[in-house]
């Protein structure tokens, strides 16, 4: 079946395509609200700015499909693989995307707000500026994916693999992240006030300038991360592993810092702070607060 004989039955009042086969077609612009395209053939098909509102292609074959600024909300592509597809600037709100295969997709500044990625693969993908603000990502693979100034406040992201992600300037205000595997990923500049991050391997990570006012990183593995000119007040980092962490310029005012293992964590001189081999020792930084360590363990001493 061809594009002219598709939309000649869609206006006739046909909505079932089940299987059909439409690879490198030119479906620029159509209108195909409410169709059934499940395991339908759309490799390499042109759909950019289509209506595919509530369409279900379910199981369809999209590898490499431009499906740039289409409009897709309340669409079902459970199953369906997006492989390498283009699909920058989508609306896909409420979408479902259950079990989707989208590694090394492109979807820069795509909303999917309150879509279900359960289980998808968004490993090596591009996620600039993408909108996923309360949706179910869990159990998502998003490894060395690119979430650069992604929004995912009130997303549900357990189980989801998150090593090696870039959420540079993300918006992860009140994020559940506890034990989370976060190792290598890169937090720069991110939003992350009273996430919950207890127990979360953060090794390695880059937390350079973030917001973590107010975040749960009790008992988290901080080792090696670099937390220089992060924004610590009132977190709780009780019994939290710093060992060689940067913390230069940091601001830990109001911080809850018992039980800390901070051997050679690196911290600002500057800021007020005196650092050795046999341990670190803290001292007022205008705030009042003070700190003794030895070479394991730093424990609050002042008010």
């Amino acid at each position: 079946m061809n594009v002219r004989q598709l939309l000649k039955l869609y206006e006739q009042g046909n909505r079932e395509f089940t299987g059909i086969d439409l690879s490198g077609a030119n479906l620029r612009g159509v209108m195909l609200i409410g169709v059934n395209l499940t395991g339908a053939n759309l490799r390499g098909a042109d759909l950019t700015r289509a209506f595919l509102l509530k369409s279900d292609l379910s199981g369809a074959q999209m590898n490499w499909t431009n499906l740039n600024y289409v409009k897709m909300s309340d669409a079902k592509l459970v199953d369906a693989d997006l492989t390498k597809a283009n699909i920058n600037g989508a609306f896909m709100v409420k979408s479902k995307l259950t079990g989707a295969k989208l590694s090394g997709a492109i979807l820069n500044g795509t909303n999917l707000r309150r879509a279900n990625l359960w289980g998808a693969n968004l490993c090596g993908a591009q996620l600039e500026r993408v909108n996923l603000r309360d949706a179910n990502l869990t159990g998502v693979n998003f490894k060395w994916a690119n979430l650069s100034e992604a929004r995912l406040i009130g997303a549900r992201v357990y189980g989801s693999a998150l090593s090696f992600v870039n959420l540079s300037y993300a918006w992860l205000k009140d994020l559940d992240l506890a034990g989370a595997d976060l190792e290598g990923v890169n937090f720069q500049g991110a939003r992350l006030s009273r996430a919950n991050l207890e127990g979360a391997s953060l090794i390695a990570a880059n937390l350079e300038a973030a917001k973590l006012d107010w975040a749960n990183l009790q008992g988290a593995d901080l080792s090696g991360a670099n937390l220089t000119q992060a924004n610590l007040e009132n977190a709780n980092l009780t019994w939290a592993i710093l060992r060689k962490a940067e913390l230069l310029d940091a601001n830990l005012e109001g911080a809850k810092l018992y039980g800390l293992d901070i051997n050679d964590m690196h911290v600002s001189n500057g800021g007020g702070f005196q650092a050795t081999n046999q341990g670190v020792g803290f001292q007022a930084n205008n705030q009042g607060v003070g700190f003794q360590a030895n070479n394991q363990f730093a424990y609050s001493a002042a008010v």
